[in-house]
C-alpha cells in the first residue's frame, strides 16, 4: 500500500472539507437540538472508529473489546460530574451527605479512596487519557510480548469486556451497578442539561474529533504508519528486520484506547450518564461494525460509518422496533460481502476514478483552448 507523503492528498482534503461543512454548518443549521444531540452521540463512536482504523486497519490488530476503553473514559468523566452533583447541599437528606446517592443507598459511609482524585477536573482529564492507556499497555504487553494475536487476541478482548461489565455491575456501591452513574447535572457549575449547553458541547466534540483525525493522519503518514502496514502484511519480515513488533502493536492498541476513551468522556457529557451497557461485548462489536462499514483503512470512512450506521439504527428502531437488529446485521453483511473495503472503498474504487477522469478531461480541454487562442510567433 502506498502512503502519500503529503499530509492530505486531494481526495482526503475534499473529505475533510466535506465533513467540516456537514458537521459545522449544515447539521447545526438544519437540525433541532434533539436531533443535533443524537448526532453528537453518534460522533462519540467515531472516536472509537478512528482508533480502530489505526489498530485494526493499519496494524492488523482486531480488538473486540473497545467498549472497555470507551467505558473507562466515560466513567472517569461521570465520576467527576457525579461528585460535583453530590455536594453536601445537594445531598443533605442522605444518611451521609457529600457522597453519591448510590453509595448512600448501599450503606457506604465515606467516599472511596479511588474516587477522591476526581474532585479535580485537570486530574479527571489526565485520567481519561492515562487510565485507558495504562490498561491497554498492561493488556498489550501481556499478549503481544507472548505473540498472542489474530483471533485469539480478539477473543481475549471480548472476555475482558465481559469481565469488566460483570465487575461494574457487581460493585454496585462503588460504580452504580447496572444503572450506572446517573443524574449528572453540571460541569464547573455550568448546567449541561440545557439546550444551549448541548449546542456548545456539540461544537466542542466536533473540534476534538477533527483533532483526533489530524493526530491519526499524522501517525499514519509517519514511518510508524508504514511499519504498521508492513507488520500487518508481513509480520515475520518486520521482526527479522530488527523491529520490535510487540512494541509497535502495543502503541497502536494504546492509541486506539485513548481515542475510544475521549469518545466515552464526550458521550457522558452529551447523554448525561454512563452505564455498563456501553462497556460489554455487544457495544464493542457494534463499534467494529461502524468501522467495517465505513472502511477500516480510512480515517474519514470510520467517521462516516459511525454516522450512517447509527442513523440507520435509529431510523430502523423507530420504524421497525422488532426488526431493526436484523436490518443492522443485514446491512453489515451486505457491505462486507459486496464492498470489503467499506464505503470508503466504494468511493476510492468506483467514484473517485470517474471524478479524476472528468477533471483531467476538463483540464485537457482548457489547455487546448489556451493553445488554440495563443498568438503565433
Amino acid at each position: 500500500m502506498v502512503i502519500n507523503s503529503r499530509f492530505f492528498n486531494r481526495s482526503e482534503l475534499l473529505g475533510f472539507l466535506a465533513l467540516a461543512v456537514l458537521l459545522l454548518l449544515i447539521l447545526p443549521l438544519s437540525l433541532d437540538i434533539f436531533r443535533l444531540n443524537l448526532v453528537a452521540k453518534y460522533l462519540t463512536y467515531a472516536f472509537v472508529g478512528i482508533g480502530l482504523v489505526l489498530c485494526w486497519g493499519y496494524g492488523g490488530i482486531l480488538s473486540l473489546g473497545q467498549g472497555v476503553f470507551f467505558g473507562l473514559g466515560g466513567y472517569c468523566m461521570a465520576m467527576y460530574l457525579k461528585l460535583e452533583a453530590s455536594s453536601v447541599a445537594n445531598t443533605k437528606i442522605q444518611s451521609t451527605p457529600g457522597i453519591p446517592d448510590f453509595m448512600d443507598w448501599n450503606q457506604i459511609t465515606q467516599l472511596p479512596l479511588f474516587w477522591k482524585p476526581f474532585h479535580s477536573f485537570p486530574v479527571t482529564v489526565l485520567a481519561i487519557l492515562l487510565v485507558p492507556a495504562l490498561f491497554a499497555l498492561i493488556i498489550g504487553a501481556a499478549m503481544f510480548k507472548r505473540r498472542v494475536g489474530g483471533v485469539y487476541f480478539a477473543i481475549i478482548t471480548q472476555a475482558i469486556a465481559a469481565i469488566l461489565t460483570i465487575l461494574i455491575v457487581g460493585q454496585q456501591g462503588y460504580t452504580g451497578g447496572i444503572n450506572g452513574i446517573t443524574d449528572l447535572r453540571t460541569l464547573h457549575g455550568w448546567d449541561i442539561r440545557t439546550d444551549h449547553a448541548k449546542f456548545i458541547l456539540y461544537f466542542v466534540e466536533v473540534v476534538l474529533l477533527f483533532g483526533c483525525i489530524v493526530a491519526a493522519q499524522f501517525i499514519r503518514l509517519t514511518k510508524l504508519g508504514r511499519i504498521l502496514v508492513a507488520m500487518r502484511e508481513q509480520e515475520d519480515r518486520v521482526r527479522f528486520s530488527g523491529y520490535s513488533v510487540a512494541n509497535f502493536k502495543i502503541f497502536a492498541f494504546c492509541a486506539a484506547a485513548v481515542f475510544a476513551a475521549i469518545g466515552g468522556a464526550m458521550f457522558t457529557l452529551e447523554v448525561g450518564f454512563m452505564s455498563p451497557s456501553f462497556v460489554g461485548i455487544v457495544p464493542s462489536i457494534e463499534m467494529v461494525i461502524y468501522t467495517a462499514v465505513g472502511g477500516r483503512m480510512s480515517i474519514f470512512g470510520a467517521v462516516w460509518g459511525a454516522l450512517l450506521v447509527n442513523f440507520a439504527k435509529t431510523s430502523l428502531s423507530e420504524s421497525f422496533p422488532q426488526l431493526w437488529l436484523f436490518g443492522l446485521g443485514a446491512l453489515f453483511i451486505a457491505v462486507v460481502l459486496a464492498f470489503p473495503n467499506g464505503l470508503a472503498g466504494v468511493w476510492a474504487d468506483h467514484i473517485q476514478p470517474h471524478i479524476d477522469r472528468l477533471l483531467a478531461s476538463r483540464r485537457s480541454k482548457s489547455a487546448g483552448l489556451v493553445a488554440d487562442g495563443a498568438p503565433a510567433e
